[in-house]
């Protein structure tokens, strides 16, 4: 599995992509981002989820496209539509035979940046099917992989309009309930972080060691907070118990 995780807010973009790679018996680790960019011109994140081969092979397809035309994008949805179609073209030729031996034609995507004539940076889930859609301002991020544990953080306090330093705290935050509680999403991560209008992107690699202090912080204040959570709404209910105990 996979934890991909792509936010943007209004100063910028934060991605983040666990580095576990699971196949067979075997776990490795892999890098599922890829990062584009020239100063003053572009800077482009592209993280990928699904069997590790249909990644790569619309991954392969899509460079190749790209170098063979010269095709200089200036808008990052057109982009979004040729990364698509690279898709659709792996799916076409390996969809059926995934099918005839029980395998899911699972392959998603999320790019995400600014190219020269965008006036914004953008966000874009790609699916398996090669259509798309751009993130909204209502819920400002996409997980591709692994969504059910890391998601409630998001909802409940990830706005448009939150700061970037917030907004990678919660992606942290957001990966560290999906690596506690799911076996196929671990360390080390890569996390991405781009600035409106800034044209660069920077990336640093995390590992568990270096997160440690961190992750029991975290835990701890939660295990304080549910101490200091009120209870008196459960008074009457404790003291049905004991009035049945005690007859």
């Amino acid at each position: 599995m996979t934890y991909c995780l792509g936010i943007k807010v209004k100063e910028g973009l934060i991605g983040l992509a666990d580095t576990r790679i699971t196949s067979g018996n075997q776990t490795i680790t892999a890098k599922k981002v890829i990062i584009e960019q020239k100063r003053g011109r572009h800077a482009v994140f592209l993280m990928t989820s699904g069997l590790r081969a249909l990644r790569d092979k619309a991954m392969t397809y899509f460079n190749e496209i790209i170098e063979e035309s010269g095709v200089d994008y200036r808008k990052l949805y057109k982009l979004v539509n040729a990364f698509g179609a690279q898709i659709r073209r792996v799916s076409q030729e390996d969809r059926e035979a995934l099918r005839q031996s029980n395998y899911m034609f699972d392959i998603h995507a999320l790019i995400a940046g600014q190219l020269e004539d965008d006036k914004e940076h953008k966000l874009y889930m790609i699916f398996p099917e090669g259509n798309w859609v751009e993130v909204g301002e209502a819920n400002p991020y996409f997980i591709i992989g692994n969504t059910s544990h890391g998601k409630p953080i998001l909802d409940r306090v990830l706005r448009n309009d939150s700061t970037l330093d917030f907004a990678l705290k919660v992606s942290f935050l957001s990966f560290n309930a999906t690596q506690v509680s799911s076996n196929d999403v671990d360390y080390p991560v890569d996390v991405i972080l781009y600035r409106k209008d800034s044209f660069y992107m920077v990336d640093q690699r995390l590992t568990q060691e270096q997160m440690n202090q961190y992750s029991s912080w975290w835990q701890k204040r939660l295990g304080t907070a549910i101490e200091e959570f009120p209870s008196d709404w459960a008074e009457e209910l404790v003291k049905k118990y004991q009035v049945s105990q005690e007859q």
